[in-house]
């Protein structure tokens, strides 16, 4: 005996009991592999683990450029007042030698922004296979907070970082200031 049941898109459909109860074992099977899915994330991880040492990285890389800025530029202006004439290229040289060791920030701040891109790699990663899994699909239409989130944050940089390099020539830059 057949049962007319009525589709969520509103269409009658005529079923039994036999094909209700494989439906029901098919959605079952669905939650189940979507419950694995959501378990491969590793949400626990990512919210305890790695995003907050990801924020802790990049909040020591700004720390170390910050510092590491600053004494250059003391140092450079350190070098800008040494009084010309004996062991003036001693002192100068020695100036020089602790802009060097200013500089070794670098190679912290690489590791830093490596250790950074792979975690953000791995929740990339993550969050495409649960998206796959659970054949995710994004939100029609543009969501506003975000354009508008974008457009002042690009009103702000002005003409700051660009992807690719500096969007005026470094010379014109050099020649403002001469």
């Amino acid at each position: 005996m057949g049962m007319t049941l009525t589709a969520r898109d509103g269409r009658s459909q005529t079923s039994n009991p036999s094909a209700m109860v494989k439906e029901l074992l098919d959605i079952a099977d669905y939650i189940a592999s979507l419950r694995d899915a959501i378990a491969l994330l590793r949400a626990n991880e990512l919210t305890r683990d790695r995003l907050p040492m990801v924020h802790e990285e990049l909040s020591e890389v700004v720390a170390a450029t910050a510092g590491a800025t600053n004494s250059i530029m003391n140092t450079a202006e350190a070098i800008l007042a040494l009084p010309e004439g004996k062991g003036y290229r001693d002192a100068v040289e020695a100036k020089i030698y602790d802009i060097f060791e200013a500089c070794t920030f670098q190679d912290i701040t690489g590791q830093r922004i490596a250790k950074v891109a792979e975690a953000m790699s791995q929740l990339e990663g993550r969050l495409a296979r649960f998206t796959a899994a659970v054949k995710a699909r994004d939100a029609a239409g543009i969501d506003e907070t975000e354009s508008d989130r974008r457009k002042r944050n690009e009103a702000l940089l002005l003409n700051g970082p660009q992807m690719g390099g500096p969007a005026t020539a470094q010379d014109a830059i050099d020649a403002l200031f001469a």
